[in-house]
């Protein structure tokens, strides 16, 4: 009898176990493959491994990006792929089903279902092509596939990974894990630690950048000058990919790019380039529902609450998949979510389009300053700066961002009453509303994820802009530091600027020094390892050059202070911060004073480097984890950094520098990680934008 049971009891196992194994790829449906098309593509690698992609047509660069990407970093690609199909995680497990249940809560997939085909047929060739290059390096090379029926992709795919994860580069994540873990929404919407995954990663909060423009009358030598010095995650789904495109039909640009774009997202052509820095207006409303079993009030009627049902794939380990089923809302408002406090719908700047896929576009082909603007008025990217500069001089900071419509006398930077439509009102600021700030006096622009008020100087700041747009007051370390060195450097040249983003001091005026005159105040109370930390923390220079002893020490204070600065949390305690910084200093290393370049460090496969700078500085270091070994391996900070140039006859000049190289995940190239010597050092490469330069430093030429 016992043993028919664990007979009967085995089979039953099998059979679940079974169907864990087979139920997702059995359920999922194999997207149609782009219209089959010869493509006329060629490859160029320069000597750091660097694709160089041309063809005869738009789509034909596009299907070169697509392969050349998945040769240096496949295994990322298809993680942006399958959270576009739902399927992220089926391949990683617990935090990629989060970050598939935002997807089918933003309602991306019926975006991309109502919207693609009214796309000019210029940008859906241009997203075939880039799908048709996955796909054939996948048919390539199918052992390197991790997810049955992830091929073929198509331009639809890659359209909808534009519309799931714009939100979150301005702090969506931040009200909807406030909403449901029951916590108060953070001050102005403010980014918080994702408590699920989201479309870019678990610490979305924390991307950030620098961008520095200087005019001809500021410089040394009548060039015009522009950094972009952005700060994303050294791996994953927003880590930059640096590449240069050129067609026979006029498209050229250097700069870098996301997996899953089919484009650059940030460079130069041969007349003008641009960077962004993550910006943080207030762009999310959030409204109480007042519901009744499945249906909510509205202006005085009872409307169904839409309720879809959901499954989503959970990898246990092995093969297996957990089918988890969920339930997505919506009101009219938009996405909706029910909590132990009550039901509340999302509105939030830029939702339900897909029109920044053209904007990207016409932005890179953009010939003028005119041209330029008309590709931003599309007003299709839901939010991020844009730091300008062109050969004829001009430089401009656009405060861009999608403004919700909004009525006076309603506070929405609280939760709303959603049951009237007097505190809502749909569609987006109009174009003409966004702010600019063109040419100032002064001749430079900063731009460091600070309040566009300080960006210029005295006298040439922006002037203040109308409360309901919600633009944000605070700053940071960065920006004021950067200011300050502009305003103390009456003509900057290119080692001036070059000196100017390197640095790594703290403003003596900015948050910081409120924060660190509060650890020096904490009370040792008879704590000798307290007190011989803030004995040490006084002789510290307000710089993390490496060369002070304290300067350990203080990286890891800064990094404490920067965790709730920057996220608009209250102060955290001093007492509790020092003594961890302490103990992991004394813990690891038996001594407080660690030279900063043996805590800090640049690691990839065999190299192992040690950096300067730190958590908001300008030379930026500004999230790591801590190796078995007590070192921090910086993982987050300073990414691609690109200085373009144009001389006073109007050529572009470019250099550039990643932390690791154009192949992060592939051990075997010599691309690994042949930058980073460079990097750690403050060095750059030369772009070789033009043919000719390119001609002598090419490794290989293929037709992919």
């Amino acid at each position: 009898m016992v043993r028919k049971l664990l007979a009967g009891f085995g089979i039953v196992l099998a059979l679940i176990l079974l169907g864990l194994a087979t139920w997702e790829p059995l359920l999922a449906t194999r997207a149609t493959a782009p219209p089959a098309r010869r493509y006329d593509t060629v490859i160029a690698r320069d000597r750091w491994g660097v694709p160089h992609i041309f063809g005869r047509t738009d789509p034909d660069v596009a299907y070169g990006i697509g392969y050349a990407h998945a040769e240096d970093d496949f295994s990322t690609l298809q993680e942006v792929l399958a959270m576009t199909r739902g399927r992220l995680g089926a391949m990683t497990g617990k935090e990629g089903a989060q970050t598939d249940y935002v997807v089918h809560l933003l309602g991306a997939q019926a975006t991309v279902d109502r919207d693609y085909d009214r796309q000019p047929a210029d940008v859906r060739l241009l997203l075939d092509g880039y799908a048709s290059g996955l796909n054939a390096y996948a048919r390539r090379h199918p052992d390197e596939v991790r997810l049955a029926k992830l091929f073929p992709v198509n331009g639809r795919d890659v359209a909808l990974g534009f519309v799931v994860r714009s939100p979150f580069f301005f702090g969506l994540e931040g009200v909807l894990g406030a909403l449901a873990g029951g916590t108060p929404l953070p001050a102005e919407q403010a980014p918080l630690d994702a408590p699920f995954g989201t479309p870019l990663g678990t610490q979305p909060a924390e991307n950030g950048s620098n961008a520095f423009a200087v005019a001809p009358r500021r410089s040394t030598d009548g060039w015009t000058r522009l950094v972009s010095n952005s700060h994303q995650p050294w791996r994953g789904g927003v880590a930059w990919y640096e590449l240069t495109v050129q067609s026979g039909t006029g498209w050229h640009f250097a700069g870098a790019t996301f997996p899953g774009a089919p484009y650059p997202l940030l460079g130069h052509n041969e007349t003008l380039g641009w960077t962004n820095t993550v910006n943080r207006p207030d762009l999310i409303d959030v409204y109480r529902l007042t519901t009744d079993g499945g249906r909510y009030r509205f202006d005085g009627r009872w409307r169904p609450l839409e309720r879809t049902r959901v499954w989503l794939p959970v990898k246990l380990w092995g093969p297996f998949v957990l089918p988890v089923p969920k339930t997505v809302l919506r009101a009219i408002q938009g996405p909706a979510i029910e909590t132990a406090h009550g039901t509340f719908a999302i509105r939030y700047g830029g939702a339900d389009q897909l029109r920044m896929v053209e904007e990207y576009y016409r932005l890179t082909r953009a010939r003028n300053w005119s041209e330029w603007q008309a590709a931003l008025a599309i007003q299709g990217v839901p939010a991020t700066n844009f730091v300008y500069a062109d050969a004829t001089g001009r430089i401009a900071h656009v405060y861009n961002a999608s403004f919700p419509n909004r009525r006076p006398g309603f506070d929405y930077g609280r939760v709303l009453t959603g049951d009237t439509s007097r505190d809502y009102a749909p569609g987006t600021v109009p174009w003409a509303q966004v702010p600019q700030h063109v040419d100032p006096p002064s001749g430079f622009l900063i731009n460091a994820n600070n309040s566009p008020y300080l960006a210029s100087g005295p006298g040439s700041e922006l002037a203040a802009q109308p409360p309901l747009l919600g633009v944000e007051r605070d700053t940071t370390n960065r920006a004021t530091r950067a200011v300050e060195l502009m305003l103390a450097t009456p003509r900057i040249g290119e080692a001036e600027l070059e000196q100017i983003k390197y640095d790594t001091g703290v403003s003596r005026r900015g948050w910081a020094a409120k924060w660190f005159a509060d650890l020096l105040a904490v009370d040792p109370r008879g704590d000798d390892q307290i007190a011989h930390a803030q004995a040490l923390l006084r002789q510290w220079d307000w710089n993390f050059d490496g060369r002070g002893p304290a300067d350990g020490l203080a990286v890891l204070l800064m990094r404490a202070g920067q965790a709730w600065h920057y996220q608009r949390k209250p102060e955290a305690d001093p007492r509790e911060e020092l003594r961890k910084a302490a103990d992991h200093l004394r813990d690891r290393f038996g001594r407080l004073d660690v030279p900063l370049g043996d805590l800090l460090r640049l690691r990839q496969g065999h190299v192992d480097l040690p950096l300067d700078g730190g958590p908001d500085v300008l030379r930026a270091a500004a999230l790591w984890d801590v190796d078995p070994d007590g070192r921090l391996a910086v993982k987050h900070g300073d990414s691609f950094v690109m200085f373009m140039a144009w001389d006073s006859q109007g050529q572009v000049h470019s250099r550039s520098i990643q932390p690791y190289g154009a192949a992060t995940t592939r051990p075997a190239s010599p691309h690994y990680a042949d930058q980073a010597a460079l990097f750690a050092r403050h060095a750059t490469k030369s772009v070789w934008f033009w043919r000719s330069e390119l001609a002598r430093n090419v490794e290989r030429v293929y037709r992919p």
